[in-house]
């Protein structure tokens, strides 16, 4: 006796009951924007054209509040930057050109409430899907690297988000057999309910490898492959991500991804031999709305339509209705249009790889996306209102209420203590470098394979990772991300700017001309206009700078909703933290400057001015708890030199080691250096303080940008002298490096204190394994 087949909410039923009641908020559509898509449509959504509008018109995959402000990264984009630039905004990755026919795809993308409900696999499968994105563009993942930022060290929830994330991180990645070369580690309140867990790749590839998300060619085949679609993740990221939490649970409860990262690797592998093979005409890898966003995404991009038969798509879970499949965020799933000229021998390589290959659709010249289940149709729309015409907001905003007494609130104005004895500098200096944010974050690498496929030239402490790109040559890339989100909290716009500046800076120092920008922006919820204020001064701010620094930006990710408080209050929503990645070109990794001390008895110059900037320092959260006053000025055309001298310097070999100043100011930098490879530094401020005008505490804590601190080898002290000079980069010789034993000094201050070794790594090294076990 035959099943009965489940009642289909066909496109001729939808049609005949306009009125029935459907579950467009719980799905997340707004009252106006259900109508809009009735409007489009000139009947109501069947149940499964609805699920597909309401993933893809979510925040996380249409960017309705942002998209009006992210056009400023495009419009500011000059042609001079597009010089490098292969594949730009708008498609799964950007591609630069570094040379030699290489070319390099990278992209930094969140997964931040995921995280929240399920670490493990939250993060995790937040790596799946950026390595997957890397594969879509042609490329072979070569490294990732995560930024992340958890609450208060010492709330009971946080110890559950930080052991689940770095493991997921770890555990996906190694299985991969992708090296971790560097990352971000911070720690504040402001992230307690809303954790980001931002990850970035690296692929490469070459210039004919290229591969974009476009489904062309009236008969060609629309196929699905990788792992079975499953219950889990269903309106995962792309509903979950668009909403805010209330009373610290969910709005919603969608399951989140689970991830198979051997799944992954046989599927890397497998799309390598497929380009190779020359049988993909387009392919798109399947993450935030599933089936609902390759189909959709595909047919818009290309010149027809397409036709898919729901039914062939291989399940995991049989239950499933048509809404759920298309909702669907299993992990580990790739779509591809392929000639059925060469649809065998793609069926051949797929089933080499034992991947799960099923031929769900084809390519048509109706300029529709219609769906059939069972042998009704389900879905008829026009792919171009579900994927790219979605609702566009000029949402509200406005400078808020409280910023100005935030200001208002310096260090100067408030008062705060200063330490002025040399033991009160010294006492400063080890609370400083034992604190979670600067202490080290061994604890959390030593979970990461950072050397897997041998081509790791710099990894995690250095400013930046480098990668070796071409065996023959040397040829790799250096890439470093940063984010500041006390800074940004005091000026969103400036805060956005040093963060690109410190990325931009690091990549500088390992001897990498920066080339290209990606970017996350985690901010709160786009309808509080304190928090879209924020993320509109931000991009502004960012756009601006990338201009003036030649650097364009190629990709990246908008997170919003991280809040939980009141809309309208100083702290209802994380941090303002716009993360930012550069990637940088160097000729030869071999020649890639460590960020500490290699040789004893080498100059120990300072590069850079240094200015009483102490407002929203390391200093300041670490011994006063304080946030007020505004960020260090940011000067672009100093970085800029800055990084001129960097980059030549350590391809002239005129320096041994280069570190850049940030959090924690010089004293942090020097101890960070001497404790990188064991050898030491003695220095001297007076000078220092005399040219620029600042106190010992000041010198040592400030935290202007556009500095650095260089070891100079005897005999190119003239040299890098003479570089400095011809770029108008300030520089002064402060001290040297020096030997150190187990009972020796990492840190001497002349006059002033001094630290020893043993004290200073065990002060640094004992804090997070202390916390966290």
């Amino acid at each position: 006796m035959t099943a009965p087949q489940p009642t289909v909410d066909t496109v001729e039923t939808a049609a005949q009951t306009p009125d029935e009641v459907q579950p467009y908020a719980e799905l997340g559509l707004k009252v106006d924007e259900y109508q809009r898509i009735r409007d489009i449509l000139g009947r109501r959504p069947t149940a499964a054209e609805l699920a597909m509008y309401s993933v893809m018109w979510s925040e996380h995959c249409s960017y309705k509040s942002s998209k009006v402000h992210l056009s400023t990264f495009g419009a500011k984009t000059t042609d001079e930057m597009r010089k490098h630039l292969l594949v730009g905004i708008g498609e799964n990755a950007g591609v630069v050109d570094i040379g030699d026919g290489w070319a390099v795809t990278f992209k930094v993308e969140s997964h931040n409430h995921p995280s929240f409900v399920e670490p493990y696999q939250g993060a995790a499968t937040g790596v799946g899907g950026i390595v997957r994105d890397i594969i879509s563009m042609g490329a072979r993942p070569v490294a990732v690297m995560d930024q992340l930022r958890f609450g208060a060290v010492d709330h009971p929830d946080t110890a559950r988000v930080v052991h689940g994330v770095v493991s997921g991180v770890g555990g996906y990645g190694n299985s991969l057999g992708l090296p971790n070369i560097g990352g971000e580690l911070v720690f504040d309140a402001s992230y307690q309910g809303n954790p980001l867990v931002n990850a970035l790749c690296v692929g490469v590839l070459r210039h004919e490898d290229i591969h974009l998300a476009n489904a062309s060619g009236v008969g060609n085949k629309v196929v699905l492959f990788g792992a079975r679609t499953g219950g889990d993740g269903i309106g995962g990221a792309s509903i979950l991500a668009s909403e805010t939490f209330e009373d610290g649970v969910p709005a919603k409860r969608p399951s989140v991804q689970v991830g198979d990262p051997f799944m992954e690797k046989v599927l890397i592998e497998c799309c390598l031999e497929l380009y190779a093979a020359q049988v993909v005409e387009g392919i798109q890898d399947l993450g935030a709305a599933g089936i609902s966003c390759a189909t959709s995404e595909l047919a818009s991009n290309g010149d027809g339509g397409m036709h898919v038969w729901l039914d062939d798509v291989l399940l995991r879970d049989p239950s499933l209705n048509a809404g759920e499949i298309l909702m669907s965020e299993s992990q580990e799933r790739m779509m591809a249009v392929v000639a059925p000229a060469k649809l065998d021998e793609f069926l051949a390589i797929t089933a080499k790889w034992d991947v799960e290959t099923a031929v769900i659709g084809e390519v048509n010249d109706s300029g529709r996306l219609t769906i059939d289940h069972h042998g009704q149709r389900i879905v008829d729309v026009d792919p171009r209102t579900v994927a790219h015409e979605g609702p566009v907001y000029h949402r509200p905003y406005a400078r808020p209420a409280w910023q100005d007494g935030l200001n208002a609130d310096g260090v100067v104005a408030a008062g705060l203590a200063r330490p002025e004895s040399g033991e009160e500098l010294r006492a400063t200096a080890l609370r400083l470098l034992g604190s979670p944010n600067l202490a080290s974050k061994a604890w959390v690498t030593n979970q990461y394979d950072r050397f897997v496929q041998g081509n790791t030239a710099l990894a995690m402490p250095d400013d930046g990772g480098v990668i070796r790109v071409d065996e023959v040559t040397g040829r790799g890339v250096a890439l470093a991300t940063d984010a500041n989100g006390r800074y940004a909290k005091l000026d969103p716009r400036t805060g956005a700017q040093l963060a690109l500046a410190e990325a931009y800076r690091n990549v500088a120092t390992v001897g990498a001309r920066p080339l290209a920008v990606t970017d996350c922006l985690n901010f709160g919820s786009p309808e509080d206009p304190d928090s879209m204020w924020q993320l509109v001064e931000a991009i502004e701010g960012l756009a601006d700078a990338c201009q003036t620094l030649g650097v364009p930006v190629t990709g990246g990710n908008v997170s919003l909703y991280n809040g939980t408080g009141e809309p309208g209050q100083i702290d209802s929503s994380i941090h303002p933290t716009p993360v930012v990645g550069v990637l940088g070109v160097m000729d030869d990794v071999t020649r890639a400057t460590a960020s500490g001390w290699r040789n004893p008895g080498e100059a120990i110059f300072l590069l850079g001015t240094t200015r009483a900037e102490l407002d929203g320092s390391a200093w300041a959260d670490v011994e006063h708890q304080h946030l007020g006053g505004v960020p260090p000025r940011v000067d672009l055309a100093a970085e800029r030199a800055l990084a001129e001298v960097l980059v030549n310097a350590s391809r002239d070999e005129l320096v041994d080691a280069a570190h850049d100043l940030s959090e924690g100011g010089l004293a942090q930098g020097l101890l960070e250096a001497s404790l990188r490879y064991g050898v030491g530094a003695r220095v001297s401020l007076g000078a220092l303080c005399e040219r620029d005008g600042v106190t010992p505490f000041e010198a040592l804590f400030s935290e202007s940008a556009a500095r650095a601190i260089v070891s100079v080898p005897r005999g190119e002290e003239v040299r890098l002298v003479d570089a400095c000079v011809a770029r108008g980069v300030p520089y002064l010789k402060i001290g040297e490096t020096s030997a150190l034993v187990d009972d020796a000094e990492a840190l001497v201050v002349d006059g002033l204190f001094t630290i020893g070794v043993g004290e200073a790594r065990a002060t640094s090294e004992a804090t997070l394994p202390r916390i966290f076990g």
